[in-house]
């Protein structure tokens, strides 16, 4: 491990207002949350009933952000949540949730209902960023009078409609960008030392420590397996810092720790994660991954929920 210092704020203080706006000034435009990510959300109107749960006002632009209900919606199936984008810069989590929603939900639907959120954090996608304008990330404030504007307006779209959900799956990604960018600025914002962790090569999942699904992660590891390579430990025998419980899958206390996978009482639920820098792998496969893991939590769930033989 190495430690890294960055160039904004004083080592060893947390930052300010001033030191906040700094950083902000620096952040720049690079693609457009409206051309490719909202563009497609319009091409699914037909199979979707597309909703506007909110907007997210920010100096450089306002953001209306969406969620995509799945049509012939029945109060006797069970309701899977997906989430992408928590982390705007996260590429594949996305795309990957978009993916799936064009491509699998039309034969889904027969067993259940979708509420898939393709987008949280718009204007890190546009910046390409792990915070929002504020310096805040919103894979963290996921509790009541959030200071998240992106997790507080998802957690009051969800209350009101009093959804019961079955499974939650969000989609992330770690890039390399978290040990060169990341790390070392919440290290600098927080007045902290950052020590970088070892970047893991391949696709793992995030369970909860709170309420363990053993099977239901291996399903979710299996299924990506046939599409990129799972991430082995590093020599301590563990991933990000966290110990591995099998292969490819480690935990976090996700309520306790307000990140997007504790937001819901789902009994299943995992947070992705693909190594899009891998010289093994792809943008366009670490999509295809997200969709895999998709689609291995829901046919695990059928086979073991629902008595149902698996067809894609």
């Amino acid at each position: 491990m190495r430690t890294s210092h960055y160039p904004i704020g004083t080592p060893g203080q947390p930052w300010g207002a001033e030191e906040k706006q700094q950083w902000l000034e620096q952040q720049q435009i690079k693609r457009s949350y409206f051309d490719e990510v909202v563009s497609k959300i319009n091409r699914l109107h037909e199979q979707f009933d597309v909703e506007q749960y909110g907007v997210l006002d920010y100096p450089a632009n306002t953001y209306p952000v969406f969620i995509l209900r799945s049509t012939q919606w029945d109060a006797n199936r069970p309701t899977v949540l997906v989430t992408g984008g928590v982390h705007g810069y996260e590429t594949s989590g996305v795309h990957g949730a978009l993916a799936f929603a064009e491509r699998h939900v039309p034969h889904y639907r027969q067993w259940f209902n979708f509420v898939i959120v393709p987008c949280l954090s718009p204007w890190g996608y546009e910046t390409v960023n792990r915070w929002n304008p504020y310096a805040i990330d919103p894979n963290g404030p996921f509790y009541a009078n959030s200071p998240a504007a992106e997790c507080a307006l998802l957690m009051s779209y969800l209350e009101r409609h009093e959804f019961s959900f079955i499974m939650h799956i969000d989609l992330h990604e770690t890039t390399d960008t978290d040990n060169s960018e990341f790390r070392p600025a919440l290290a600098a914002r927080e007045g902290t030392v950052n020590t970088n962790w070892n970047i893991p090569d391949g696709f793992y999942t995030v369970g909860s420590s709170e309420k363990p699904t053993p099977e239901f992660q291996r399903a979710v590891i299996e299924a990506v397996r046939q599409v990129t390579h799972i991430a082995p430990p590093d020599e301590a025998g563990q991933i990000i810092g966290a110990p591995v419980e099998q292969e490819g899958v480690i935990h976090y206390a996700g309520r306790k720790l307000g990140l997007c996978m504790g937001m819901t009482d789902a009994p299943y639920v995992t947070t992705t994660e693909v190594y899009p820098d891998s010289a093994k792998t792809s943008p366009e496969e670490c999509i295809e991954a997200q969709v895999a893991a998709v689609l291995g939590g829901l046919n695990y769930i059928l086979q073991n929920e629902l008595g149902q033989a698996v067809t894609n």
